[in-house]
């Protein structure tokens, strides 16, 4: 092993990252690696967890504020930002985590209010940060943004998610080429099929039934199918992609939407 692979890296030192959807799964996994880089974190969510996470970055030597927040809404996004400006100055970091398939079914077997709850919890969160953070990026003449997108966007069982995550991919480009010009950087990360612990707060607390249950498991079948690795990633395999796109190590990518499925491209 070379000496410089025993360095820590500390790609972050001196930045102010925000993390939404800090509390589970990958949001939760990019803040505590962040915090192992050297940044000064802003961890956004509006469950409870997320002061355990913040303590768990705090152990790791890092400066953490929470912000308990619902992100569905443009007051939400705005008063995470503010509270980041307020304490810490500037943002040089946006990750953009909050969304996730509320229901598994074919589309057809949607009602009309989950279709909107779905483009509310997979659309929204990025949109609303995104416009939240922009004026202090383009005051600063600088900044990056990683939008958590999805290779669900060619899928199964779940067409609001898909919709709102092309949503995503569509919102990431456009600002990338509206925001070069202010040193801005806007790229995502499409996860594939990733492995990660049972949600303590589920985004559908109902039971599921039999079908509901066969339903998801083809969206699993397929994610596995169609990917040339057929399996599941990891939740570090996700984070690294992520942190990558939000450092300057990425200086000269944006307007990227980076496939972490396995190979498949979504």
């Amino acid at each position: 092993m070379t000496d410089e692979a025993r360095t820590p890296r500390e790609r972050f030192r001196g930045k102010v990252v925000i993390v939404t959807g800090a509390a589970q799964g990958i949001g939760r996994g990019a803040a505590l690696a962040a915090a192992r880089e050297g940044a000064q974190l802003v961890l956004a969510d509006r469950a409870g967890l997320v002061l355990e996470v913040a303590a768990e970055c705090a152990e790791l030597r890092a400066q953490v504020s929470v912000v308990r927040s619902d992100l569905e809404t443009y007051a939400g996004a705005v008063a995470v930002v503010d509270q980041a400006l307020a304490e810490l100055g500037r943002v040089d970091v946006l990750i953009n985590n909050v969304g996730g398939t509320i229901w598994a079914k074919p589309y057809q077997e949607y009602a009309e209010e989950q279709i909107e709850a779905e483009i509310r919890r997979s659309l929204f969160p990025t949109l609303w940060c995104c416009r939240a953070v922009l004026p202090a990026m383009i005051e600063q003449r600088g900044g990056a943004i990683v939008n958590i997108s999805s290779i669900a966007t060619r899928g199964i069982y779940r067409i609001p998610y898909s919709a709102a995550k092309g949503g995503v991919n569509a919102l990431t480009a456009s600002l990338a080429l509206e925001h070069a010009q202010d040193g801005i950087r806007v790229n995502a990360v499409a996860t594939g099929g990733t492995a990660a612990p049972p949600r303590v707060v589920p985004r559908n607390p109902a039971p599921l039934s039999a079908q509901e249950q066969a339903w998801y498991q083809g969206i699993v079948d397929q994610t596995i199918a169609s990917s040339p690795m057929h399996r599941y990633g990891t939740i570090d395999e996700q984070v690294g992609a992520i942190l990558f796109l939000a450092s300057d190590e990425a200086s000269y990518i944006t307007g990227s939407v980076l496939p972490v499925g396995g190979g498949d491209q979504g």
